[in-house]
Order: structure tokens, then C-alpha cells, then sequence
């Protein structure tokens, strides 16, 4: 199966993605996780530097870049998953990333996106409060994104709850994780 954990900055993304693998591994799944970006790769490494910049231009560059790096994570799974090497592959963030363009243009992008992306078999969008996700970005320690700040964490987090009613599994994760755990796991047994 395919596994989509999507949601802004500092939502919780890979906690949850690695809940998941874990889960999944514990009934003797193989399991490949690929984040964007992806740093081993050397378009997930460009990527990475462009979110580190500011502007107009540094947006398009990210997107771009974004997008390609996507796109080679969906080769490798469908080579992976043709050599038969792994049985379950988790994408963390996929989709989502359209909400980081203009609002005016964020829907239509979904769109074109759901149209030319191959569809998960479940999408989790994780949740948070802006504030609670800003708290944890600064606790990270490392330098901020461009999108790492509240204004656009904000904007960012209403044009993501746009497209959960399109069977995204919402999970809040502004309790505890054991909460956040318990709301996966019912989920991940809906496909047992």
C-alpha cells in the first residue's frame, strides 16, 4: 500500500510517518519512507536550500524543484514496488504543497496536480495549530524557512483544511501523540 502523511511545517509529519512504518513493520511489511525533500537526492538537497530563501523567484525555484523531487520518489516506488523489494511506501508531504501558491491559484493546482499524480491509497493530513507548529520549528534549533513563520503557517494551514473533505484521514495533533497515535492506528486497521 501507499501512504501519504501530509500538513504545514511543524505539524508532525515524520513523527507520524515513522509511527506509521512502524506499525507497519511490526507486522512484517517492508516498509520504505521518502520525505521531501529528499536530501539524498541531489534535486531534494536544491530544493532544501531554495526553502531557505525568500521571494518570489526562491517560491518558483522550491516549486520546481519540489515537483521533480516528487516525481523521483514516484519512480523509485514504482520500481521498488515491480522488483517486489518493499510492500507499503510512505510519502512524507505529496499534494499538500500546493497550498504554498497563492490562494487564488491553490484549488486549480490541486486539481492539476490530482489529475497528473498517481492517487495514495490513504492520505493522512496531520494537524495542528499554527502557533503550536511555530513553537516547534524554533525548538528544532535550525535555520527557518522561508514559509516557517506565523503569518504563512496561518494562510498555509486554511487553504490545507480546503482539501480534506477529498478522503484525507484527519488527524489532530495538538493533544499528546499517544492521542495521535491511537487516531492513526484506527486508520492503518481499516486496511487490515
Amino acid at each position: 500500500m501507499w501512504y501519504v502523511v501530509d500538513g504545514m511545517d511543524g505539524c508532525g509529519k515524520s513523527s507520524a510517518a515513522e509511527f506509521i512504518k512502524g506499525q507497519l513493520e511490526s507486522r512484517g511489511r517492508r516498509v520504505l519512507l521518502l520525505s521531501h525533500p529528499n536530501r539524498d537526492t541531489k534535486v531534494g538537497r536544491k530544493e532544501a536550500a531554495w526553502l531557505l530563501k525568500d521571494g518570489t523567484f526562491a517560491k518558483l525555484m522550491t516549486t520546481m524543484y519540489y515537483i521533480r523531487d516528487v516525481f523521483h520518489s514516484i519512480r523509485v516506488m514504482k520500481k521498488m514496488r515491480k522488483s517486489g523489494e518493499y510492500d507499503d511506501f510512505i510519502f512524507v508531504r505529496y499534494i499538500m504543497a500546493v497550498s504554498y501558491v497563492p490562494k487564488c491559484l491553490c484549488r486549480l493546482t490541486y486539481r492539476i496536480f490530482k489529475i497528473i499524480l498517481p492517487e495514495p491509497d490513504r492520505k493522512f493530513f496531520i494537524d495542528i495549530t499554527p502557533e503550536s507548529a511555530m513553537k516547534r520549528i524554533t525548538e528544532r534549533g535550525e535555520e527557518l524557512e522561508a514559509f516557517e513563520n506565523m503569518e504563512s503557517l496561518s494562510k498555509t494551514r486554511n487553504k490545507m483544511l480546503m482539501f480534506i473533505p477529498d478522503n484525507w484521514h484527519l488527524i489532530d495533533n495538538c493533544g499528546t501523540f499517544e492521542q495521535t497515535k491511537e487516531q492513526i492506528s484506527k486508520v492503518l486497521e481499516e486496511t487490515d
